[in-house]
């Protein structure tokens, strides 16, 4: 594949943008100018317009004492934001890693993520690499966001004309199919203290397999590690030799550890980390929602930090470092990374906190209408099996919406695509255990729309061994409705481990048709799930946030279900 070309950047752009070119500055009498000059960053990643401090498991984290504390909410994250970025009398740059929108709550869903895009500009946010999630509505509405305009659609929002974004978005490793040219701009460069400091984008290279078909058609998604050094050479042919990558891929940990510490289960993160050439100084990640700081080697030996920030607004990544002035290099040995826990024992942001309460008026309306009861909290924690409570009723919501147009005869729903658990102490004044509109959106953010194919027995046995993936270093357990039974064994070998598959008690045979119901990321063979599109006689039916509505709505109280339509064995 040739050198993509630049769209909205050339080469020689690039070196007029940044001022290469610097005038001498005159000499001086003591004291000497210091030789170096500090920068400082900070860094968000996997925001997902969390404007509101997030509930459940995805509203806590543990500290650097090993205290889960209540973390996150953007006038707390303002609050540290402006406390972090001011201790630096050079500036601060503002970094994003992805996922800062899509699959969001519906107080940002429902304006398609302006609100959110807004609040990050006015905390001083200046670029970010794109995530998967930015896109969740296409290319074109990526864009949009960034350039603005009013949606095409739904029109402007009560805001009136979308202004566009304040900070940019980059992506090196996105290409348009048609011509390898870049779909995004793949680098920017900011000055700090009279130092130029590039910044790479890079997006998980399986962006294609986590996201509908339709948001990324047109799109190729390349190797990181290649596109990430094409881009950082591009910047040292500019002249910008500090560089720092912005990854929107990373590796999972050892849960309940320090923010600061380095317990990763090396994977796609790492291999990044490690691979990308010796130019590129610091890789600040994203997407695993994970919370370390990890230092590995460069292709050159040298000591290199990468970090992330878990996820929701959190954790805030610091890291300072020393440009030296004359030849323009980060002094490596002066990289100083700190994850800093959005703790709410802060005063909150007072614009900031009038600014969210704006837009939460704005959706009151739809966002606090009760649509039903539980009787207890629907988590998406599983046992052994990976089977979890709330994934099981959100399976059976679907089974119940497609089962009269499409003859639905059992459901399977994505864990990846709970977003949230629902708590039954009240998030606001309806009342212990109602569920409002908004909270079932918050669970359900993707509008993805219901279908049911056909698959064979044979054919439901090869999709439910793909729960196993990458000879077992990913795991993605299908959650189950009612009408599906199975025992899985994690002592066989990967396309071995499922048995005993039943519907409604009923042994599956292998040349039985069975109708299966999922949601159209699924059956588009979304999370490595291929089997799904072998299946046949595609129905289409409503859209998952309103199967779950009306589950809710039909059946309150709910309660927990046992998590045992999974069994396991050996």
């Amino acid at each position: 594949m040739s050198a993509p070309t630049l769209t909205r950047i050339s080469l020689a752009a690039l070196v007029a943008a940044t001022g290469v070119a610097m005038a001498a500055a005159p000499a001086t009498a003591h004291p000497k100018p210091p030789k170096t000059v500090l920068v400082r960053l900070v860094s968000i990643n996997d925001f997902h317009g969390n404007l509101e401090p997030p509930t459940g498991s995805g509203g806590a984290i543990v500290n650097e004492s090993g205290v889960s504390v209540p973390a996150g909410g953007a006038a707390y994250l303002a609050t540290h934001l402006k406390s972090l970025a001011g201790q630096n009398e050079n500036g601060t740059v503002v970094v994003g890693a992805g996922d800062l929108i899509g699959a969001t709550p519906l107080i940002s869903a429902a304006y398609h993520d302006e609100p959110t895009v807004e609040l990050l500009g006015n905390l001083g946010l200046e670029v970010s690499s794109v995530g998967n999630h930015e896109f969740d509505e296409g290319i074109d509405e990526l864009r949009r966001v960034q350039d603005g305009g009013c949606h095409p659609v739904d029109g402007c929002s009560p805001a009136g004309r979308w202004r566009g974004a304040s900070y940019e978005y980059l992506a090196a490793n996105v290409l348009k199919e048609k011509n390898d040219r870049y779909a995004l701009p793949p680098v920017a460069v900011k000055k700090v203290g009279g130092v130029k400091v590039g910044f790479i984008g890079l997006v998980t290279r399986t962006t294609p397999t986590i996201v509908t078909a339709s948001g990324i058609a047109g799109l190729k998604f390349a190797e990181e590690v290649e596109s990430g050094n094409r881009a950082a050479s591009l910047l040292r042919r500019a002249g910008v030799k500090a560089i720092v990558a912005l990854v929107h891929e990373g590796d999972q940990i050892t849960p309940n550890q320090s923010p600061d510490a380095c317990p990763v289960t090396p994977g796609a993160g790492s291999r990044i980390a490690q691979g990308l050439s010796a130019d590129v100084d610091l890789v600040i990640m994203g997407h695993s929602h994970q919370a370390y700081i990890c230092k590995t080697k460069d292709p050159a030996g040298q000591d290199r930090y990468y970090t992330q920030g878990s996820s929701f607004g959190r954790v805030l990544t610091t890291v300072d470092f020393q440009v030296d002035k004359k030849t323009g290099e980060v002094v490596r040995s002066s990289v100083t990374p700190d994850n800093h826990v959005v703790t709410r024992d802060v005063t909150p942001d007072a614009t900031t906190a009038a600014f969210v309460q704006t837009w939460k008026d704005r959706v009151a309306t739809v966002a606090n209408k009760p649509i039903g009861k539980i009787t207890a909290d629907l988590g998406r924690a599983g046992g052994q099996t990976g089977e979890t409570p709330l994934g099981d009723v959100i399976a059976d919501a679907q089974l119940e919406a497609t089962k009269t147009g499409g003859g639905a005869e059992i459901a399977l729903m994505n864990p990846g695509g709970v977003r949230a658990d629902l708590t039954y102490a009240q998030s606001g004044s309806e009342g212990d255990g109602v569920v409002t509109y908004g909270e079932a959106f918050t669970v359900q953010p993707f509008n993805n729309l219901m279908q049911v194919v056909t698959l064979t027995g044979a054919r439901l046995d090869a999709l439910l061994e793909q729960q196993w993936q990458n000879g077992g270093a990913i795991t993605r357990i299908l959650q189950p409705s009612a009408s599906l039974t199975y025992t899985m064994n994690l002592s066989q070998p990967i396309g071995s481990r499922v048995s005993d598959i039943k519907i409604n008690g009923t042994p599956v045979t292998d040349t039985q048709e069975i109708r299966v119901a999922a949601n159209n990321f699924l059956v588009g063979g979304g999370d490595g799930f291929s089997v799904f599109k072998e299946g046949t006689n595609l129905w289409s039916g409503p859209l998952d946030i309103d199967a779950l509505v009306a589950y809710l709505g039909a059946h309150s109280p709910v309660a927990p279900p046992a998590t045992a339509r999974i069994t396991l064995a050996g």
